[in-house]
């Protein structure tokens, strides 16, 4: 298991009610489990919608299974976004 953030953006960050809180896990998969667990409500419903960055990089359509996570890395969380 590794231990770093996960940063919340726009409505993600309204419904999970922080800009960022710990993970401590081996997948994407695992630290979207626990961001599930620790806001039950909106927060599932808005990260149905989300894409993600993992130290930067964009997931994409990867299996969230499939996708590591790092010992101190940081996992952003972006809703769709409108505007221009």
């Amino acid at each position: 298991m590794a231990k770093g953030t996960v940063r919340y953006w726009a409505a993600a960050k309204a419904a999970a009610g922080v800009a960022e809180e710990p993970y401590d896990a081996a997948t994407l998969a695992d630290a979207l489990t626990e961001a599930r667990e620790r806001h039950p409500g909106e927060l599932v419903r808005v990260l149905l919608r989300c894409s993600f960055l993992i130290d930067g990089d964009p997931v994409g359509t990867r299996e969230h299974e499939t996708v590591r996570l790092a010992e101190g890395g940081t996992v952003e969380v972006l809703p769709p976004f409108a505007g221009g």
